[in-house]
């Protein structure tokens, strides 16, 4: 029972297969699904992907550390893309091979110095240590729609191509980047297309003055917050004009107080008529909806882009019952020896963070085997540490962001944290 469970093998399950390895430290790797890849498997059952998805920070921040994406991509890899890029360090480190594939957890509990983990087909093993990497994409947010809709509704988790548009009239509720994503791909393929929003956005373009935004912001000079956000407010007003002339609601917040809104392709959809914006729905009756201003739309498939459950099933008990896991800088949970990796909400690169964290993991871990009181230590932080993690960033009042963390924060956090205790990250 001295090795690690680790559960998913999607980015973040792989970012801890390979801090693992890279210590020497052994472990079983379990994923449900056929392959590597996670939600970017878009032939994954319960896969949230879309063909037209693209990541929204850009190749040149965006990959593992230890990997840089090729070359060759374009500054925002597809989803194709990205799938190859996981496949490919999953191959080039050796990873693939220890994976246990077709392997779905029932239940982990926790046992008398560990956690055993229990399959679907009823096999049982137990572990010092899990790892809880499957992700939290997969449970959808089905609102209730108020009135008596009488046309096709479903969630934007079952989206995969814009031909089921195709002579459809389509709302889109929802504009986060897949809702904003899919309004535009039935802007260009539905009959009728219309994105209704709750309140307002700043939307960032993937580009600015010819390099991608997360570059340019990322060599420019650095700023207090308040000042970032009132320079960048003024760019994108520059760049982008005012918001409501297109219909779009003002936005009630400061920039970067949500998660980003990488499309600019909407504004463009707008301003040439195909697709409509309308605020939230008021009330439906058969195929018409009003909404909350009194104008009406005839639609016969609402898609909802209203996000997911951030829960964890086979282990709710263990992570907490709230709209994020209750693990401390998003990782080390309050019962020792389990651990989360995925479940970030940031508007930094995931992708370093999770080997970022992974790191930190694989080290603690090899603390308690090789330097107890170090474990020790670190677990007295784990249980009394609560840092600011938002760089003076207030956050909007949503599900969403109970738990949300500024991408430049978290890292210089972690550093220092890691550098405190003798570890080494990326």
């Amino acid at each position: 029972m001295l090795d690690t469970a680790i559960i998913g093998a999607g980015p973040a399950g792989l970012a801890a297969a390979f801090a693992l390895q890279q210590r020497g430290l052994p472990y079983t790797h379990l994923e449900r699904n056929r392959g590597v890849g996670g939600l970017w498997d878009i032939d994954a059952p319960g896969s949230p992907m879309y063909e037209s998805a693209h990541f929204i920070s850009s190749k040149t921040l965006s990959g593992f550390p230890s990997f840089p994406m090729p070359d060759d991509y374009p500054d925002y890899p597809s989803y194709k893309q990205i799938y190859a890029y996981l496949n490919a360090f999953a191959e080039h480190n050796g990873l693939d091979k220890a994976i246990e594939f077709d392997t779905a957890v029932e239940k982990v509990e926790k046992i008398e110095g560990g956690y055993r983990v229990t399959r679907t087909n009823g096999t049982s093993t137990d572990h010092a240590h899990v790892i809880v990497a499957s992700g939290v994409q997969w449970i959808p947010n089905v609102i209730d729609l108020p009135g008596n809709y009488t046309g096709e509704v479903r969630h934007t988790v079952t989206y995969r191509s814009p031909k089921e548009l195709e002579g459809r009239r389509v709302l889109v509720i929802g504009a986060g980047n897949s809702g904003a994503d899919i309004a535009c791909d039935a802007a260009r393929s539905a009959d009728h297309a219309v994105i209704s929003l709750r309140r307002g956005y700043h939307f960032i373009p993937k580009h600015v003055f010819g390099k991608p935004a997360d570059v340019f912001a990322d060599e420019g000079p650095t700023m207090p917050m308040w000042l970032e956000q009132r320079v960048f407010g003024v760019l994108l007003r520059i760049l982008n004009g005012d918001p409501t002339r297109l219909g779009l609601p003002k936005p009630d917040h400061k920039v970067f107080a949500t998660h980003p809104l990488m499309n600019t392709q909407l504004l463009h959809h707008l301003g040439h008529g195909d697709v409509t914006a309308r605020p939230a729905i008021a009330t439906t009756s058969g195929t018409t909806v009003t909404f909350a201003d009194g104008t009406t739309e005839d639609v016969d498939l609402i898609l909802l882009a209203t996000g997911y459950h951030h829960a964890v099933p086979y282990a709710q008990d263990l992570v907490g019952d709230g709209p994020h896991p209750d693990f401390y800088l998003t990782a080390f949970s309050r019962n020792p020896g389990l651990y989360g990796l995925g479940f970030v909400e940031t508007n930094g690169a995931a992708y370093v963070l999770m080997e970022q964290l992974a790191a930190m993991i694989a080290q603690h871990i090899d603390d308690r085997l090789r330097r107890p009181e170090r474990w020790a230590e670190f677990e007295r932080t784990i249980a009394t540490d609560t840092p600011d993690l938002t760089r003076g960033i207030r956050f909007v009042d949503s599900t969403r962001h109970a738990g949300y963390v500024d991408g430049v924060a978290i890292t210089r956090y972690l550093h220092r944290t890691a550098k405190r205790m003798g570890w080494t990250i990326p």
